[in-house]
């Protein structure tokens, strides 16, 4: 018996080399068949519910899929995933930036205002793309040297160019700061919001509901700086009418629109600048924001939301099929309960997160077969796992009625 490391194996060449080990470890094969090196553990794109624009990127006009399913362009090597209204857009481990879906105003950035049913490139093309976001009708991105681009429709001023007229832009255009030092970066509705390398947070675009945090309800062309200031911003989080984000000492804020509590602040007062939400605490890790709820995890695993749950999206055993239903000011834990939650995502109406042990669970509106469960029911106001199982899932990402989420590879 050959004892290599923790592995040992009777597959035993005749240098004594332990052949199960090197299976096992799936090196001798790749070496033996380099063109499956892609089938090992490595992040396949799948995608799943509404397809009315090809959003999906399977090269079909199937109107939803309520199962999930892998891109056209196949391949292994995604690295990470953002889902709009319509769009979907994603960046691979060769640092390319792909697009799909609708593009009415150029927000796939090919230079065109042609749907797509399968993955392109933007006409920036280049390998250094690091992080992507995707609005209703405009995408932004960060490339590695620090400089943040935006495309599609600019009509509230989402592209930061310094203009909020109706401008389009089909391929992507600079920031009007031609800064070098963007770190992250998310598209809500019409609005755009980035944090800097520095810590700043900064918005650009509508602010119907105050949700750029200037206080004021002006939109802008360029990016301002909200008003809480401060250096020490780490994630933020938009999709509609607001904005939630988390700072370095793990505080929660909220600002924008607040109907439906969505602020976790127990008010449902519109908030032109940030607020703590009631719970406050210096213990939240990540949050994600949808049409009308937010989702937030906490550094002990739990997992919260607060808002509408008119669809069950809050996870709190709680369905109310209208808008005048279930709803949440302050923040409340999934009935799933637990401590593994790793990863949440917020469409419009339901709520996706991963745990510790990479299994994917979805709840909420479920018309167009968005949460994965090979149905298209009303709805479910507590976690379920998607058809395809498995413990493999490492990101995911929700839009209006389209899931997209990134797994390892099976052999």
């Amino acid at each position: 018996m050959a004892v290599t490391g923790s592995i040992t194996t009777r597959f035993i060449d005749e240098k004594g080399v332990d052949l199960g080990k090197t299976l096992i470890e799936k090196d001798y094969l790749i070496s033996v068949y380099p063109n499956i090196v892609n089938q090992f553990d490595t992040p396949m794109l799948m995608t799943l519910g509404l397809n009315n624009y090809g959003q999906l990127g399977d090269n079909t006009n199937v109107t939803y899929r309520s199962s999930p399913v892998q891109t056209i362009t196949y391949g292994a090597n995604w690295k990470s995933v953002a889902v709009g209204y319509g769009l979907t857009a994603a960046i691979k481990t060769d640092g390319t930036l792909w697009t799909w879906g609708k593009n009415n105003y150029g927000q796939l950035g090919d230079n065109t205002i042609i749907n797509r049913s399968s993955p392109v490139q933007t006409t920036a093309f280049g390998t250094n793309w690091k992080n992507v976001a995707s609005g209703n009708l405009h995408c932004a991105a960060i490339k590695t040297d620090g400089t943040l681009w935006g495309w599609g429709g600019g009509g509230h001023g989402e592209l930061g160019d310094n203009n909020g007229t109706g401008n389009t832009h089909l391929s992507p255009v600079q920031t009007i700061t031609y800064a070098t030092n963007w770190k992250s970066v998310a598209c809500g509705l019409s609005t755009t919001a980035a944090i800097k390398t520095d810590g700043t947070l900064w918005g650009w675009g509508s602010n119907y509901g105050g949700q750029l945090g200037d206080n004021t309800s002006n939109d802008k062309s360029s990016p301002v700086q909200t008003v809480a200031g401060g250096t020490n911003w780490k994630q933020v989080s938009c999709k509609s009418r607001h904005t939630s984000a988390i700072k370095t000492d793990g505080t929660l804020w909220g600002w924008g629109s607040n109907n439906y509590g969505q602020l976790g602040d127990n008010t449902n007062t519109y908030r032109s600048s940030p607020v703590q939400t009631v719970t406050g605490g210096t213990n939240w890790k990540s949050v994600a924001v949808g049409q009308y709820h937010t989702a937030a995890i906490k550094t002990d695993g739990t997992l919260w939301c607060w808002g509408n749950g008119n669809y069950g999206q809050l996870g709190n055993n709680i369905t109310v099929f209208n808008l005048a239903g279930e709803r949440r000011s302050s923040p409340v834990q999934t009935v799933a309960g637990g401590t593994n939650w790793k990863q949440v995502s917020c469409g419009d109406y339901y709520t996706a997160a991963i745990k510790t042990d990479g299994t994917l669970w979805l709840w909420g509106l479920n018309n167009y077969g968005q949460l994965g469960d090979n149905s298209t029911s009303m709805g479910f106001s507590s976690p379920v796992q998607t058809i395809l199982y498995g413990q493999n899932w490492k990101s995911v990402a929700c839009g209006y009625g389209l899931t997209a989420a990134i797994k390892d590879g099976d052999f």
